[in-house]
């Protein structure tokens, strides 16, 4: 009689929701009036954890119902197998046509029992099957033959495949029971594969007559694709290629015969990989083949002979085809257009996927497999021509190959192939299903068929999220995750340019590699070549990172002025960033990174040193917008935020050195490789020279204070000349006068003294020897000049010009501007000079006689020494300050009258004057074309000589690096020095003529 004692519960509580799910129960003897069966509830509990409950009932009850006899011996089985149990509800629950086949052959299920067949078994059972026997070369010849054969090879195989599913699904129902990787269980597939494949053979000698081998030819079976690589699916194509010898008419038969075996019984072979495809001939010569591969074969043909593997019938011909063909795959990256012809062979195969499915597609679709197999695959095939490592077949080893040669980053290997291995997995389940080949992800809406999934690939609820959420979530994010280092790898421009170097100059001799650096330019090509073995020797990941890397380097660093230069720059900034761990995975992952770098390093002689000590900049080459966009007030606010956090003044001003060097070189950069114009790299030095000196000041200011008991005065900082402007250069000093006002119930003797302090503190610690560029705060221009004191109050300051200023006062005041500290004291300077610079009425003849004077002077005896005064950028004729005067005369003339003329910029004034009608349009066009040429080319020398200096070099290295840093948009578009050198003495003469009219002319 049944237990009363125990409580009545539901088939639901065992995930089964079917209707008849307890009528079935209790037919198959594990359900009673009171619920399961004690005796039987671990099976209840193993179908429970099936991916499909119902569907494993449902097959459970269909193997009950196909052999009722041996029924009881099953369940009793079940309820103590623990082996058995879990791997028969996995299959049940996994796969409807493999309990299809328990169904039609119910004693199938005790191949689920016991230690099963291992793969290095496959090929002896499955030869056993058809009868096959004999050990000729071309393998055993079958007794049996056409249905009969086919019969017993396709469930024979059935079997085998039962097995190995109930392998890779087990732990899923029963946790104890092994785990099968995805590499494990594509590579006994595989090996299901080539088993089939020679058994399939030997049946097609027989019914070729193949019985001695006298009568038959030779012939040999290539695997191409996954079951080449040893990572084939469930159900897929197994691509082929015959190779053979001898009576090419008989092996063409057999060949035939072997696949028509193969496809009726267990899956569809596709030989259409052959050369030329379904039109050409089936079975080749292997001097056929060569000579095919040789002239006619596309770039896609040598990628899947990346996968080539002999399988099957004529071993030592398969070794001899593979053998002759792998020279040829790994040169192929030298073939004209190979990275381009990759890409868009891509970019074809994603096209044909419908748009619609795009998303879901695992094979093919954005973020699918074919993405990580392509990037792969590309890589492979450029960097496999020297280095042997990468010559794997299946794509997770290529990957971890990849990732320990250095071409590919950890992290990123990593992620691709735990992202491949998951799609390959959902890959499987979906196609274990029916067994039907498809690669077609579910549905946003198909919530039944995600939750099978999900539980078939061993994903449960999370954090409130069903199955189906989670595995929804986890498929995005891996497809997103594909697709971005799919397109960083797969689209790097490094590729593209390591393809271009032919595989035999990656392999030269140290004579060779010396002729090839000179062809190059290289006019030192023997310490060109230490610089090279500096930086690859030794079995480091640094150093196999480096020989890729520099082919492409030496190539990109020929192209510029200084290629020697470059080279030991690189070598220098590789030795002092070799802690940095980003730093070769940013030039190797980012192509735009490591051809930027070459031209800044062989152009330009500051770029290198700033790199060493502010190596996050070479980050921001990758983005131009990073380059280039970013807010001065921004940079402003970092560097006071950055000043502020640090109490000891030293290390205040440290910090504001650092963010200066930082912001220095990320400016440079932009400039020399053509994202910034003049106007904006001049605009961001002053910016940032504003900053620095508005962090430094507020420091002092702070620490002076502490010391002084509260701040005794208010203080503000001009800009003068080019800061005042916002047109600084890379080598200019900060022209700046210091202003103060005493502090409430603070006298200004003591008021003077405190901000006397500061501003002789902020001067020291600025200009203070350090490996930068200089900080050099000049403040000449003060009342007095050097002779009068640093600092002065604003009433000292209205005294003083209104009684003692000179006219070049006056003019130098055109440029002041508020910089830094108190902005209302900054406000009312500017109020309390305007009327000086611009004053009521004009300048007094004497006074425009007295500018004129001293302008002449300055021409005949500022100029230095021996230089040329049609190429020195300042004090040249046409040159800056040419410009600046002419243009500072007319605004001390009608500053008063045209309020437009009252501006620090001299391209602001310029255009003002022209609206004045003080000049005309063409010699404002004429005077701004050559300020704006004499500005850029007095930069461009700073950048390249890696020092300030306003001679523009007339030839050699330095004149061609001067004509690079200008830039792609050379002014006047000329590449060639000289030609570029008229045209600069060409602008430049014509402003000079315009300035004689203009300031000497009344």
């Amino acid at each position: 009689m049944p237990d009363r004692s125990r409580p009545i519960s539901s088939a639901a509580r065992f995930g089964l929701t079917e209707p008849r799910a307890e009528a079935e129960l209790r037919a198959a003897g594990l359900w009673d009036d009171h619920g399961p069966v004690p005796e039987h509830e671990l099976v209840l509990t193993a179908l429970s954890r099936s991916p499909d409950p119902d569907l494993a009932l449902r097959g459970l009850a269909r193997v009950r119902e196909a052999d009722p006899d041996t029924w009881p011996e099953l369940r009793a089985e079940l309820g103590t197998n623990r082996r058995l149990r879990g791997r028969l509800a996995a299959v049940l629950g996994g796969s409807s046509t493999l309990a299809d086949l328990l169904a039609a052959r119910p004693a199938e299920w005790r191949r689920l029992d016991g230690a099963g067949t291992p793969a290095d078994r496959y090929t002896a059972a499955l030869l056993t099957e058809v009868g096959a026997t004999g050990d000729s070369p071309q393998g055993p010849v079958a007794a049996k033959r056409g249905p009969e054969a086919v019969k017993a090879l396709k469930f024979a195989y059935r079997g085998l495949l039962l097995e190995l599913a109930a392998d890779d699904l087990g732990h899923l129902v029963e946790p104890e029971l092994p785990e099968f990787t995805y590499e494990e269980v594509a590579s006994r597939l595989s090996d299901l594969a080539e088993a089939a494949l020679r058994a399939a053979l030997a049946v097609a000698w027989a019914e070729n007559g193949g019985a001695t081998a006298q009568e038959r030819a030779r012939l040999t079976v290539i695997a191409m694709g996954k079951c080449g690589g040893h990572e084939l699916n469930y159900v897929s194509d197994v691509d082929v290629i015959f190779t053979g010898e001898d009576d090419l008419g008989l092996a063409t038969r057999v060949a035939s015969a072997m696949m028509r075996v193969a496809t009726e019984a267990c899956f569809d072979v596709d030989a259409n990989l052959r050369p030329e495809g379904r039109n050409g001939a089936l079975v080749r010569t292997l001097d056929g083949h060569l000579a095919y591969y040789k002239r006619w074969a596309r770039t896609w043909e040598f990628q899947a002979l990346l996968k080539a593997r002999d399988i099957a019938g004529d071993a030592e011909l398969g070794r001899g085809y593979t053998d002759a063909v792998a020279p040829l795959v790994w040169t192929a990256a030298d073939r004209d257009n190979f990275v381009v012809d990759v890409q868009a062979m891509r970019r074809r195969v994603e096209d044909h996927v419908p748009s619609e499915l795009l998303e879901r597609e695992l094979k093919l679709g954005r973020g699918g497999l074919r993405d990580i197999e392509f990037a792969v695959q590309l890589l492979q095939l450029v960097h496999g021509r020297t280095d042997e490592t990468l010559r794997r077949a299946a794509t997770v080893d290529a990957l971890a190959a990849l990732a320990a040669g250095g071409y590919v980053g950890r992290t990123d290997a990593l992620e691709l192939a735990e992202s491949y291995r998951f799609l390959r997995t959902l890959e499987h389940r979906l196609q274990l299903q029916r067994l039907r080949r498809t690669h077609l992800f579910p549905a946003d809406d198909a919530t039944d068929d995600l939750r099978w999934l999900a539980r078939a690939t061993g994903i449960g609820p999370d954090g409130g999220r069903s199955e189906a959420q989670v595995l929804l979530a986890e498929f995005r994010r891996r497809a997103n995750r594909i697709r971005r280092l799919h397109e960083k790898l797969f689209y790097r421009p490094l590729l593209e340019a390591v393809s271009r170097v032919p595989t035999d100059q990656l392999r030269l001799t140290a004579k060779a590699a010396e002729a090839r650096l000179a062809a190059l330019g290289y006019s030192s090509p023997q310490g060109a070549l230490q610089h090279i073995q500096a930086l690859t020797s030794g079995v480091s990941r640094r150093a196999a990172i480096q020989t890729a890397l520099l082919p492409v380097l030496l190539d990109l660093l020929g192209a510029t002025p200084d290629p020697d230069g470059g080279l030991l720059a690189y070598r220098k900034v590789s030795e002092a960033l070799a802690a940095t761990p980003w730093y070769l995975r940013v030039l190797r992952d980012e192509g735009a990174v490591v051809e930027r770098l070459a031209v800044l390093l062989g152009t330009s002689k500051l770029v290198p040193d700033l790199v060493v000590r502010a190596p996050e900049v070479l980050r921001l080459l990758a983005d131009p917008k990073e380059l280039t966009l970013r807010d001065p007030a921004e940079v402003a606010a970092s560097l006071r935020n950055a000043v502020r956090r640090h109490g000891y003044l030293g290390n205040a001003v440290t910090a504001a050195r650092s963010l200066r060097r930082h912001e220095l070189l990320r400016v440079a950069c932009a400039d020399l490789l053509g994202f910034m114009d003049v106007l904006a790299v001049c605009s961001a030095l002053s910016s940032v020279w504003c900053a620095v000196l508005e962090a430094s000041l507020a420091a002092v200011d702070r620490s002076e204070a502490a010391s002084a008991g509260g701040h005794l005065a208010r203080i503000a900082v001009i800009g003068m000349g080019r800061l005042g402007g916002s047109e600084l250069g890379y080598g200019s000093d900060a022209d700046v006068m210091f202003v103060c006002e005493a502090a409430d119930g603070v006298s200004d003797s003591d008021a003077l003294k405190y901000a006397g302090r500061v501003a002789t503190a902020v001067r020291r610690l600025l200009g203070s020897p350090s490996q930068d560029p200089p900080l050099q705060v000049d403040v000449d221009l003060r009342p007095e000049g050097r002779q009068g004191p640093i600092v002065r109050t604003l009433e000292s300051y209205r005294a003083y010009y209104r009684q003692w200023s000179e006219v070049w006062e006056s003019q130098a005041l055109l440029r002041a501007r508020p910089v830094a500290g108190d902005d209302d004291l900054g406000r009312r300077f500017v109020e309390m000079i305007d009327p000086i610079r611009y004053p009521e009425g004009g300048l007094a003849d004497k006074d425009v006689r007295e500018i004129r004077r001293i302008k002449a002077r300055v021409d005949t005896e500022r100029l230095p020494r021996g230089a040329d005064p049609t190429t020195h950028t300042k004090l040249g004729r046409g040159g800056l300050a040419d410009v600046e005067w002419t243009l500072q005369l007319l605004q001390l003339r009608h500053g008063h009258e045209h309020p437009a003329l009252r501006t620090t910029s001299t391209m602001d004034g310029l255009a003002a004057a022209v609206e004045a009608g003080l000049i005309t349009a063409q010699e404002s066009a004429e005077l701004t074309q050559s300020w704006l040429l004499a500005t850029r080319v007095r930069n461009a020398i700073t950048l390249v000589r890696g020092k300030p200096s306003d001679q523009l070099p007339t030839q050699g290295r330095e004149l061609a690096g001067v004509v690079t840093a200008l830039g792609p948009d050379t002014p006047g578009g000329m590449s060639d020095p000289g030609e570029f050198l008229d045209f600069y003495r060409r602008t430049t003469r014509r402003a000079h003529a315009v300035v004689e009219h203009v300031f000497y002319d009344d």
